[in-house]
């Protein structure tokens, strides 16, 4: 789990919006968490590098 977050804003129609926002709590999730599980997917999707773990974290993996 990420310790540090940032904010991203996004511009988005309103119609959209509220759809979104509607099938988010029908799922009974945020719109914060869909939107960072996407981006968590776009990353894995295309390759991207990122560590949001601490070393302690990574160490003890085997």
């Amino acid at each position: 789990m990420e310790s540090k977050t940032a904010r991203l804003t996004v511009l988005i129609d309103p119609v959209k919006k509220k759809a979104f926002e509607e099938l988010c709590a029908a799922q009974d999730l945020t719109s914060s968490q869909v939107v960072r599980q996407l981006i968590r997917d776009y990353l894995d999707t295309h390759g991207a590098s990122y560590s949001t773990k601490s070393k302690h974290a990574t160490s003890t993996k085997s």
